[in-house]
């Protein structure tokens, strides 16, 4: 082994010899904007006394706030709303307003609706059958729209105001100062829905038993946002992107037939009028009961009421403070489960709200998803605020408002399913009750920044399905992005685009934001660092309306972690990640002398015949092929004068040299940088895994050398052997190169038949 103390040596004199020179090639040439780690200044607003370059709200952020107080009548013979609202507006910024804005959401079902005049129409579609033409081209459109009866002053004397489609401004007599508070009153019904028919995000689904089931939101005229960003938030709504809101204060008294089950955002005040003797006991239990769900109505004595029609009415009256919103689910087919979930030593419930035709399914696993959520989420942000939170089952939705939610998963007429219904029904029940976190609390602008709500969500959602299942098969980890992100780009749009004009609004809004904050913790930053940064966010913001610099600047102000490279490729631009290995050359030991060898010796001027004895030096291998003299033993000594005036502490430190040296390649035909997760396998079966950082990028975009030193053969390299990074062609992961078909080119032969 004596031989080998040599080798580092000789290599070390060649990479002194051109390392000034090797600096200089690794200088970024022109240093121009496009550097992919340049800050980004360029992109994000100034940071202000509102909004702190930390991302924390600065001392002078303000936001309003909006009360309600409304009685609905939900009219079953005719399927229509009837309701009438007091607001009471508090201007808590430091403007004055000339004017407020409130949205009417149903609008965009009205008569003369604008939103299907958006939509391409044509007769070649391969999915327009005769019963999708006849709805398309001939049936006369459903007039859901608002029918406002009034708008008044708190007085009683009529309010000046003005539509204009889904938004209506409210003309103020005199700007309404700072912390002035103003009150008015509308009255308005609209006609209902059918979900399956008429589409929507809320509205009523037909039973063949003549039943409806009612899950109702956007059915009052709601406030708009006002803030120190966009001024009032007004965008329409065109149906797709959802809703920026107030926090406010409701108490909603909601009258409906007397034998409906109802649930609704807030406490109920009147459990004694609307429930039964048994059905408060049974709650009561249900309160104290952490492992298993109670039956508050048992799926018999639903099965039982849906045979009637009850003539009388019942009002349920439910008080809610400091939320966003207020929906409401009504049936006389629902089944009524619950049971209590601990969060940090406070009793909040979960909620189950179904008809038999969503069992056996939802009676397994509903409630227990509810539960399995809260307490996850929990632990990734904050502890849930809300007493309850409730999961009720329609046939065709996902959609979320605070403390209720209506989801889609329901099994075959024989009470059978399969693993992807049951798996669909999880994965919607746990997104949708997360997004009690995100934006029911922490309160984004849903209609301006998408991601901010679905993209956030459904990565802590991954999260808690992975608790669930640990096999569960979540559809948003880096891999499941692939497709997406190698895919056309013309039909791609960067995740900071507002989601009425991107193309694939699911993986652009949801996979793609969620795939990123998952390559984040998981592979860049680390589960420790991640954790405290978001929770640092979800917590500096929980009631409050950030931006999505608050959410950037969060991450790296309580991580001491540079992500601008990761934010600026990640979300705004449609690049993709593409790493691979380019070249390997391969060095071994050796007494032969190679034409290297006697290279060596020349810049020297030493004579290889001249020296008899030990010869250490390297010979290279290109492509994986061994040279035929790389372990023969001959007489020659090189360089050993040289090597005769190093120091003994450098000597002593040669014979640690190991055996074999790799020259690894790495190329990027991708335009994202990433780190390099590499993993080595050795010639006796064993692997170790090493990862740099995204910065190893910084001086060459195109291409990047690392050197692996080892006592052991080196068999096989991949990149990204897990698949953390999103790469859409493996094909250039390994080397020795495998022949064999990537899943990108799979994918592509798929899609193109």
């Amino acid at each position: 082994m004596e031989k080998f103390k040599y080798l580092v040596l000789s290599i070390a004199i060649i990479s002194s010899s051109v390392f000034a020179q090797e600096q200089e090639k690794e200088k970024p040439q022109g240093h121009t904007d496009q550097n992919k780690f340049r800050q980004m200044k360029d992109l994000l607003a100034t940071p202000n006394e509102s909004r702190t370059a930390s991302g924390a709200p600065g001392y002078a952020y303000t936001q309003q706030k909006v009360d309600y107080v409304m009685n609905i009548m939900l009219d079953e013979a005719n399927n229509r709303i009837y309701g009438d609202e007091k607001i009471t507006y508090h201007n808590n910024s430091k403007d004055y307003l000339e004017y407020l804005w409130v949205q009417l959401d149903q609008n965009m079902r009205a008569k003369d609706s604008k939103t299907p005049d958006i939509d391409s129409e044509n007769f070649n579609n391969p999915f327009n059958g005769p019963v999708s033409f006849i709805n398309d081209n001939l049936k006369e459109r459903f007039d859901g729209g608002f029918n406002i009866e009034y708008v008044k002053n708190e007085d009683g004397s009529n309010l000046s105001h003005s539509i204009n489609q889904t938004m209506m401004r409210i003309n103020l007599s005199k700007p309404l100062a700072p912390g002035d508070v103003f009150k008015f009153q509308i009255k308005w019904w609209y006609n209902i829905n059918d979900i399956n028919v008429d589409g929507g995000r809320s509205g009523l689904e037909r039973f063949p038993d003549g039943n409806n089931n009612y899950t109702i939101a956007q059915f009052y005229p709601r406030l708009c946002v006002y803030d120190n960003v966009e001024g009032w938030q007004n965008m329409q709504f065109w149906g797709r992107s959802e809703f920026a809101l107030e926090f406010g204060d409701f108490e909603v008294k909601i009258t409906v037939p007397a034998d409906h089950v109802l649930e609704a955002t807030g406490e109920l005040q009147n459990p004694k009028d609307v429930l039964t003797k048994e059905q408060q006991k049974r709650f009561d239990i249900a309160k104290k009961s952490f492992k298993d769900p109670v039956f508050i109505v048992t799926q018999e004595e639903a099965e039982q009421t849906e045979k009637g029609r009850s003539t009388k009415t019942k009002t349920w009256h439910f008080k809610a403070n400091q939320v966003r919103d207020f929906a409401f689910a009504s049936s006389r087919k629902y089944i009524w489960d619950a049971m209590a979930v601990d969060i940090n030593g406070r009793t909040v419930m979960a909620i189950s709200l179904y008809p038999k035709e969503g069992n056996p399914l939802w009676e397994e696993h509903s409630t227990r998803v509810v539960a399995n959520t809260l307490e996850e989420y929990s632990k990734l942000t904050f502890d849930y605020p809300y007493s309850k939170a409730v999961s009720v089952h329609s046939e065709r939705q996902g959609m979320e408002y605070p403390m209720i939610c209506f989801n889609f998963g329901r099994p075959n007429p024989d009470g059978t399913y399969s693993e992807r219904t049951k798996r669909g029904m999880i994965g919607v029940i746990t997104h949708e009750v997360g997004h009690n976190f995100f934006p029911m609390i922490v309160n984004s602008d849903e209609r301006q920044w998408t991601w901010m709500d679905e993209g956030l969500n459904s990565f802590v959602e991954t999260l808690a399905e992975l608790d669930y299942d640990p096999n569960f098969i979540t559809g948003n980890l880096p891999k499941d992005i692939v497709p997406y992100m190698g895919g056309d780009q013309s039909y791609l749009s960067p995740i900071m685009s507002q989601g009425d004009y991107v193309y694939q609004f699911g993986p652009n809004a949801y996979t793609k934001p969620a795939a990123g904050l998952y390559m984040l913790r998981q592979t860049i930053m680390g589960p420790e660092l991640f954790d405290y940064a978001f929770r640092t966010y979800s917590q500096r913001w929980m009631f409050k309306h950030p931006t999505p610099a608050d959410f950037f600047r969060t991450m790296e102000d309580a991580s001491a972690m540079d992500l601008d490279w990761f934010w600026r490729g990640w979300f705004y631009t449609t690049d993709y990640t593409d790493i691979g290995v380019k070249e390997v050359k391969q060095y071994y030991l050796t007494d032969k002398p190679t034409e290297n060898a006697k290279k060596i010796a020349g810049r020297y001027n030493m004579n290889l015949d001249d020296y008899k004895g030990q010869l250490i030096y390297y010979a290279e291998a290109v492509d994986g092929i061994v040279p035929s003299d790389a372990k023969e033993v001959s007489d020659f000594e090189v360089l050993n004068n040289y090597l005769a005036m190093l120091p003994d502490s450098e000597r002593e430190a040669l014979k640690k040299a190991p055996n074999h040296f790799y020259e690894v390649t790495f190329e990027k035909p991708g335009g994202l940088v990433m780190p390099i997760i590499v993993e080595l396998t050795y010639e006796d079966g064993t692997k170790e895994r090493k990862t740099y950082p995204a910065q190893i990028w910084r001086y060459n975009d195109k291409e990047v050398t690392k050197v692996f030193k080892t006592d052991k053969a080196i068999t096989n390299i991949v990149v990204d052997p897990d698949l953390e990074t999103a790469d859409v062609d493996m094909s250039n992961n390994s080397w020795p190169k495998q022949e064999k078909e990537s899943q990108f080119d799979k994918f592509k032969k798929k899609i193109q038949g």
